[in-house]
Protein backbone atom coordinates (compact mmCIF):
# COMPACT_ATOMS: atom_id res chain seq x y z
CA UNK A 1 0.00 0.00 0.00
CA UNK A 2 1.09 3.58 -0.43
CA UNK A 3 3.02 5.07 2.44
CA UNK A 4 0.85 6.13 5.37
CA UNK A 5 1.77 9.57 6.63
CA UNK A 6 1.86 10.66 10.25
CA UNK A 7 -1.38 12.64 10.54
CA UNK A 8 -1.50 16.24 11.60
CA UNK A 9 -3.16 17.04 14.89
CA UNK A 10 -1.58 14.42 17.16
CA UNK A 11 0.65 16.76 19.17
CA UNK A 12 -1.28 16.03 22.37
CA UNK A 13 -0.83 12.24 22.26
CA UNK A 14 1.21 12.40 25.46
CA UNK A 15 3.10 9.26 26.47
CA UNK A 16 1.88 7.33 23.41
CA UNK A 17 3.44 6.58 20.04
CA UNK A 18 0.26 5.40 18.31
CA UNK A 19 -3.46 5.36 18.98
CA UNK A 20 -3.94 4.06 22.52
CA UNK A 21 -6.62 3.74 25.16
CA UNK A 22 -5.34 6.95 26.76
CA UNK A 23 -5.23 8.95 23.50
CA UNK A 24 -7.62 11.91 23.20
CA UNK A 25 -10.43 11.75 20.64
CA UNK A 26 -8.73 14.10 18.17
CA UNK A 27 -5.86 11.60 17.79
CA UNK A 28 -8.23 8.87 16.59
CA UNK A 29 -9.93 11.33 14.26
CA UNK A 30 -6.62 12.52 12.80
CA UNK A 31 -5.40 8.98 12.15
CA UNK A 32 -8.68 7.94 10.54
CA UNK A 33 -8.86 11.01 8.31
CA UNK A 34 -5.27 10.37 7.16
CA UNK A 35 -6.16 6.75 6.39
CA UNK A 36 -9.14 7.89 4.34
CA UNK A 37 -6.95 10.20 2.24
CA UNK A 38 -4.15 7.70 1.75
CA UNK A 39 -6.33 4.67 1.01
CA UNK A 40 -8.53 6.62 -1.41
CA UNK A 41 -5.42 7.80 -3.29
CA UNK A 42 -4.09 4.23 -3.33
CA UNK A 43 -7.33 2.92 -4.84
CA UNK A 44 -7.40 5.69 -7.42
CA UNK A 45 -3.83 4.94 -8.52
CA UNK A 46 -4.43 1.20 -8.72
CA UNK A 47 -7.59 1.79 -10.74
CA UNK A 48 -5.44 3.36 -13.45
CA UNK A 49 -3.41 0.12 -13.67
CA UNK A 50 -6.13 -2.54 -13.46
CA UNK A 51 -8.31 -3.30 -16.50
CA UNK A 52 -12.08 -3.40 -16.21
CA UNK A 53 -13.07 -6.73 -14.68
CA UNK A 54 -9.58 -7.25 -13.29
CA UNK A 55 -9.12 -8.47 -9.72
CA UNK A 56 -7.06 -6.99 -6.90
CA UNK A 57 -6.52 -8.67 -3.51
CA UNK A 58 -5.10 -6.77 -0.53
CA UNK A 59 -4.06 -8.09 2.87
CA UNK A 60 -2.93 -5.72 5.60
CA UNK A 61 -2.86 -5.38 9.36
CA UNK A 62 -6.18 -4.24 10.72
CA UNK A 63 -8.62 -4.92 13.51
CA UNK A 64 -11.88 -6.80 13.89
CA UNK A 65 -13.36 -4.28 16.31
CA UNK A 66 -14.81 -0.90 15.35
CA UNK A 67 -13.01 0.52 18.38
CA UNK A 68 -9.79 2.22 17.16
CA UNK A 69 -8.22 1.82 20.61
CA UNK A 70 -8.75 -1.96 20.58
CA UNK A 71 -5.85 -4.09 21.81
CA UNK A 72 -6.14 -5.98 18.51
CA UNK A 73 -4.29 -3.15 16.78
CA UNK A 74 -2.77 -0.88 19.42
CA UNK A 75 -1.30 -3.20 22.03
CA UNK A 76 1.92 -4.05 20.20
CA UNK A 77 2.76 -0.33 19.97
CA UNK A 78 1.62 0.42 23.54
CA UNK A 79 4.25 -2.03 24.77
CA UNK A 80 6.97 -0.30 22.75
CA UNK A 81 5.79 3.01 24.20
CA UNK A 82 6.15 1.43 27.64
CA UNK A 83 9.81 0.66 26.90
CA UNK A 84 10.44 4.21 25.72
CA UNK A 85 8.69 5.68 28.76
CA UNK A 86 10.93 3.57 31.01
CA UNK A 87 13.85 5.31 29.34
CA UNK A 88 12.21 8.69 29.93
CA UNK A 89 11.83 7.86 33.63
CA UNK A 90 15.53 6.98 33.82
CA UNK A 91 16.56 10.17 32.02
CA UNK A 92 17.92 8.40 28.92
CA UNK A 93 15.57 10.17 26.52
CA UNK A 94 13.43 13.25 26.96
CA UNK A 95 9.68 13.10 27.56
CA UNK A 96 8.98 15.63 24.83
CA UNK A 97 10.81 13.42 22.33
CA UNK A 98 8.38 10.57 23.02
CA UNK A 99 5.41 12.93 22.91
CA UNK A 100 6.44 14.14 19.44
CA UNK A 101 6.89 10.61 18.02
CA UNK A 102 3.93 8.86 16.35
CA UNK A 103 3.92 5.69 14.26
CA UNK A 104 2.85 6.31 10.62
CA UNK A 105 0.44 3.38 10.36
CA UNK A 106 -3.30 2.78 10.47
CA UNK A 107 -5.01 -0.55 11.17
CA UNK A 108 -8.54 -0.28 9.74
CA UNK A 109 -11.61 -2.30 10.57
CA UNK A 110 -13.47 -4.20 7.81
CA UNK A 111 -16.25 -1.60 7.89
CA UNK A 112 -13.75 1.22 7.35
CA UNK A 113 -12.17 -0.60 4.41
CA UNK A 114 -15.59 -1.25 2.88
CA UNK A 115 -16.63 2.36 3.34
CA UNK A 116 -13.56 3.74 1.56
CA UNK A 117 -13.77 1.27 -1.33
CA UNK A 118 -17.42 2.16 -1.91
CA UNK A 119 -16.77 5.87 -1.58
CA UNK A 120 -13.86 5.90 -4.05
CA UNK A 121 -15.94 3.87 -6.52
CA UNK A 122 -13.34 2.25 -8.79
CA UNK A 123 -13.75 -1.27 -7.36
CA UNK A 124 -16.53 -3.51 -6.11
CA UNK A 125 -15.87 -5.81 -3.16
CA UNK A 126 -16.18 -9.53 -3.84
CA UNK A 127 -15.06 -10.73 -0.42
CA UNK A 128 -13.89 -9.16 2.82
CA UNK A 129 -12.37 -11.40 5.49
CA UNK A 130 -10.61 -11.12 8.83
CA UNK A 131 -8.01 -13.60 10.09
CA UNK A 132 -5.83 -13.98 13.17
CA UNK A 133 -2.07 -14.54 13.32
CA UNK A 134 -0.16 -15.15 16.55
CA UNK A 135 2.40 -12.49 17.34
CA UNK A 136 4.93 -15.29 17.18
CA UNK A 137 3.47 -18.09 15.00
CA UNK A 138 6.51 -20.32 15.55
CA UNK A 139 6.49 -20.23 19.33
CA UNK A 140 3.40 -18.98 21.11
CA UNK A 141 4.14 -20.51 24.49
CA UNK A 142 5.35 -17.24 26.00
CA UNK A 143 8.96 -18.34 26.29
CA UNK A 144 11.84 -15.90 26.08
CA UNK A 145 12.40 -16.97 22.47
CA UNK A 146 8.88 -15.75 21.71
CA UNK A 147 9.65 -12.27 23.02
CA UNK A 148 12.94 -12.29 21.12
CA UNK A 149 11.32 -13.17 17.80
CA UNK A 150 8.51 -10.63 18.13
CA UNK A 151 10.90 -7.88 19.22
CA UNK A 152 13.05 -8.58 16.16
CA UNK A 153 9.98 -8.57 13.91
CA UNK A 154 8.87 -5.20 15.22
CA UNK A 155 12.42 -3.89 15.13
CA UNK A 156 12.54 -4.45 11.37
CA UNK A 157 9.56 -2.08 11.10
CA UNK A 158 10.26 0.46 13.81
CA UNK A 159 14.05 0.81 13.96
CA UNK A 160 14.39 3.22 11.00
CA UNK A 161 11.65 5.41 12.46
CA UNK A 162 13.14 5.38 15.95
CA UNK A 163 16.66 6.02 14.67
CA UNK A 164 15.54 9.04 12.66
CA UNK A 165 13.71 10.54 15.64
CA UNK A 166 15.78 9.50 18.70
CA UNK A 167 19.18 8.66 17.22
CA UNK A 168 20.95 5.33 16.87
CA UNK A 169 22.41 5.29 20.38
CA UNK A 170 19.13 4.29 22.09
CA UNK A 171 18.15 1.45 19.77
CA UNK A 172 19.74 -1.57 21.49
CA UNK A 173 18.53 -0.47 24.91
CA UNK A 174 15.00 0.23 23.65
CA UNK A 175 14.57 -3.15 22.00
CA UNK A 176 16.15 -5.02 24.91
CA UNK A 177 13.49 -3.47 27.16
CA UNK A 178 10.81 -4.16 24.56
CA UNK A 179 11.82 -7.82 24.38
CA UNK A 180 11.57 -8.13 28.16
CA UNK A 181 8.10 -6.53 28.20
CA UNK A 182 6.89 -8.73 25.33
CA UNK A 183 8.15 -11.88 27.04
CA UNK A 184 6.26 -10.99 30.22
CA UNK A 185 3.03 -10.15 28.39
CA UNK A 186 3.13 -13.17 26.10
CA UNK A 187 3.54 -15.49 29.08
CA UNK A 188 0.22 -14.24 30.48
CA UNK A 189 -1.96 -13.39 27.46
CA UNK A 190 -2.96 -14.71 24.07
CA UNK A 191 -1.57 -12.17 21.62
CA UNK A 192 -2.74 -11.86 18.02
CA UNK A 193 -2.30 -9.71 14.95
CA UNK A 194 -5.47 -9.18 12.91
CA UNK A 195 -5.27 -9.27 9.11
CA UNK A 196 -7.94 -7.77 6.89
CA UNK A 197 -8.13 -9.26 3.39
CA UNK A 198 -10.26 -7.76 0.66
CA UNK A 199 -10.84 -9.10 -2.86
CA UNK A 200 -12.07 -6.50 -5.36
CA UNK A 201 -13.03 -6.25 -9.02
CA UNK A 202 -12.33 -3.19 -11.17
CA UNK A 203 -15.61 -1.66 -12.24
CA UNK A 204 -16.38 0.17 -15.45
CA UNK A 205 -14.91 3.66 -15.70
Amino acid sequence: MTKFHVPEGVVNNKGNIYMASTSPLNVFEAYYEQFQRDFSLFLKCRAEEVVEGGCMILTFLGRRSDDPSSKECCYIWELLAMALNEMVFEGIIKEEEVNRFNIPQYTPSPSEVKSEVMKEGSFSIDRLDVSEVHWNPFNDDGSDDGGYHVANLMRSVAEPLLTTHFGEAIIEDAFCRYRRILTRIMSKETTMFINVTVSMTRTAS
